[in-house]
């Protein structure tokens, strides 16, 4: 008798503790980004989901509960992510975790948080491990998957170009094999008299002007890049000083940004395609589009000293929005069962800086919100969306 009513203690203890952030006045978020080291510019999206709360709790919070929003600076640095993770769970009580960027940081906390039993939402990382409800029930990504992204590129190939000799050249570590097995996987039996070369990188190396020239060398008219950072510029003005022009070339969104393609010269990207499936809040073909004449308003706002230019605070406050849709689902229950069970419930939810046609989906046993992308060319001065909405299904 002793022993149950210890144990029933225990559980009536357990119960309350977990109403310090699920059951009270206010609904604990928590997050690590990097506001310092080599990474910092991504704390912008840190600092927008901040205004956004509180402009959430201005208009009298979620279901009558106010947010309460704690984001901390991991330096991009895995070892300070677990030191500011076990601090926002073990001392702040936060319901969640929220939006933390990186795919070695979430990785550092991974395990932790799905042992604590707490939701790791909508990570900021494409890789395909965040989207594992068997294994991490408690983790889901926040961005369309490497290996999804891949799946359109190879889709588009076939659907165009259906005799085409594919060269790729990838990064050599899981980034650049996300990519590639989703490339692969769509192209399926076609894929191994279609692809006529195949070299990597190391992110280590000072140059890969050797696996350019070999892959020249292959006759390959299709060029598929899974570079980042100064690997794409590398890339883009490497294919255009060895006079190779390609019919399709390929680079992946992450390697998108102009500040990338700039140092490789801006004529030399034109016709390079990638994969969007935001609205480009600078683009004047959304001027007045209602989604992106909200965050302007916001922005104006909350936020008046921003450089809009900035893409980052636009996808924070995308990120900002999609959470919203989770915890208004909630309703009354902010308990950690009912947040991982309204985030696997979404049904074509649409939010306001998606692309039209593209909406968030998941399900139980489907954990990626994002599956849909367009295609967008770069033209010289910008990257202009063009086709269909395509989908990795």
């Amino acid at each position: 008798m002793k022993l149950a009513a210890a144990l029933i203690g225990l559980s009536l203890l357990a119960l309350a503790t977990d109403s310090t952030h699920a059951e009270g006045t206010e609904i604990r978020i928590g997050q690590t980004l990097p506001y310092s080291g080599p990474a910092s510019g991504f704390g912008a999206i840190g600092r927008t989901q901040e205004a956004f709360f509180e402009k959430i709790n201005a208009e009298g919070g979620i279901n009558g509960r106010k947010v309460k929003f704690i984001t901390l600076d991991d330096a991009y640095s895995p070892p300070k992510t677990v030191e500011q993770t076990r601090k926002l769970v073990e001392q702040d009580e936060v319901l969640m975790l929220f939006g933390s960027l990186g795919t070695a940081t979430n990785s550092a906390v991974h395990r932790y948080l799905n042992g604590k039993k707490v939701p790791q939402l909508f990570v900021l990382s494409g890789a395909t491990k965040w989207a594992d409800p068997q294994k991490y029930p408690w983790t889901m990504p926040g961005m369309a998957a490497y290996e999804s992204e891949g799946v359109v590129y190879a889709k588009h190939v076939l659907r165009t170009k259906p005799g085409a000799k594919i060269a790729i050249l990838s990064q050599n570590d899981d980034f650049g094999r996300d990519y590639v097995a989703g490339f692969k996987r769509a192209l399926g039996d076609k894929a191994a008299g279609m692809i006529v070369a195949e070299a990597t990188y190391e992110t280590s190396a000072p140059t890969i002007s050797s696996q350019l020239s070999t892959l020249k060398a292959s006759g390959a008219d299709v060029l598929f890049g899974v570079v980042l950072g100064k690997f794409t510029s590398q890339m883009i003005k490497g294919v255009a000083e060895l006079g190779w022009k390609p019919e399709l070339f390929f680079v992946p969104t992450s390697a998108s940004s102009i500040s990338f393609l700039e140092p490789a010269g801006l004529d030399n990207a034109v016709g390079l395609i990638s994969s969007s499936n935001q609205k480009d809040t600078m683009d004047p073909q959304w001027v007045s589009d209602p989604g992106v004449k909200e965050y302007f308003a916001f922005m104006k706002q909350y936020m008046p000293n921003a450089d809009l230019s900035n893409s980052n605070y636009a996808a924070g406050y995308h990120y900002a929005t999609l959470l919203m849709t989770v915890l208004k689902a909630c309703k009354d229950d902010f308990s950690r069962d009912n947040i991982m069970r309204q985030s696997a419930s979404l049904k074509e939810v649409k939010l306001p800086l998606l692309l039209p046609g593209i909406s968030v989906s998941t399900a139980a046993d489907d954990y990626l919100p994002f599956q849909q992308l367009q295609l967008r060319r770069f033209n010289g001065k910008s990257w202009v969306g063009f086709g269909d909405v395509l989908d990795d299904r």
